[in-house]
């Protein structure tokens, strides 16, 4: 049978040749008339207030770095710092108790965040700043026997603990939530898998379900730790009178200049905030490995290759045909 004759190759014409496509963005003028006038804008607020007298530059400069500030700054991260770890601890423990077979813990952690959540912080922080009037005085002893130790409320601290206390109560609240929310976005399967290893349910909760629902709690919490950051502005109601907010007021009343001492509180509030976004930025980074698409899980690139050249190695001595299937 013979086989047909192949076709003469022609040769290419400049008419059958494709042309490249010139492609070209969307024009977007919206976008760049929206980033002149936000320009424009930002330049116009910032020259007016360089150049208006008002603000008194020269006593924000003088008084930024007055020690009364700075040691206001100290105790204001000290509130928030024991705070946060006082309402970061209770937290844990309530979301723990909130998903327990045990209805009685369920109910006392569901009651904890409804009272807690439910009543202003200024109201719970007046509360714990009177709250010397109900107990003068508080003891520990043995039941009908001697005392092992006392203290008398006027002496806490001048308010300090109160505080600290009233604060880390009422954020335990929010934060309770957030950890329960944290803990059911792990599937349950992996608890029962846990489980059927024969590991104790604590062993699983810090080695297994924590590190994974951090992902889902660390950004929330970040957020409430700001948030608590400008919260201890309120502890004058217990009265606690040594953080920022208080110190700054006490000397524009002193002063008779209160716009000065108000931007002085506002930049130290907003370089402490941006310290703790840098913080929580590389939190999330480091909990976020293997899921977030930002963030891919790290290579080991020497035991990747040992494997590989192990894998090799094993392939070698197979008999013919088991190679592909090892592959």
């Amino acid at each position: 049978m013979s086989t047909p004759a192949p076709s003469p190759a022609v040769a290419p014409t400049e008419e059958s040749q494709p042309e490249w496509i010139r492609a070209r963005g969307v024009p977007h003028p919206g976008r760049w008339v929206a980033v002149v006038v936000i320009v424009l804008l930002a330049v116009a607020a910032i020259y007016s207030a360089a150049t208006n007298q008002n603000f008194h530059w020269d006593l924000v400069t003088t008084y930024f770095l007055d020690v009364l500030v700075v040691q206001g700054v100290g105790w204001t991260l000290l509130l928030t710092v024991l705070a946060m770890v006082l309402a970061i601890v209770l937290a844990l423990l309530l979301a723990i108790m909130r998903q327990s077979d045990n209805w009685i813990f369920r109910w006392v952690s569901w009651a904890w965040v409804w009272f807690f959540r439910g009543t202003p912080v200024y109201t719970q922080l007046l509360f714990w700043g009177s709250i010397g009037v109900l107990y003068p005085k508080i003891a520990m002893g043995v039941p009908f026997g001697p005392e092992l130790f006392s203290f008398n409320y006027e002496d806490f601290s001048h308010g300090f603990w109160p505080a600290v206390i009233g604060l880390g109560l009422n954020e335990s609240a929010y934060l309770a939530e957030i950890f329960r929310a944290g803990l059911k976005s792990v599937d349950n399967g992996q608890m029962e898998a846990a489980e059927a290893l024969g590991m104790r349910k604590s062993k699983i909760m810090l080695r297994i379900i924590l590190p994974q629902a951090m992902r889902v709690i660390v950004p929330p919490t970040g957020n409430e730790t700001i948030g608590m950051l400008k919260t201890t502005s309120l502890v004058l109601a217990v009265p606690f009178t040594y953080d920022l907010t208080f110190v700054t007021n006490a000397i524009a009343n002193r002063i008779y200049f209160p716009i000065p001492l108000l931007v002085v509180a506002a930049l130290w509030y907003l370089i402490i905030t941006s310290v703790l976004m840098v913080g929580q930025f590389y939190i999330e980074r480091y909990f976020g490995k293997g899921v977030d698409n930002l963030v891919p899980a790290p290579v080991m690139a020497t035991k990747a290759t040992a494997a590989a050249h192990a894998n090799a190695d094993t392939t070698g001595d197979l008999p013919d045909g088991e190679e592909g299937k090892q592959a």
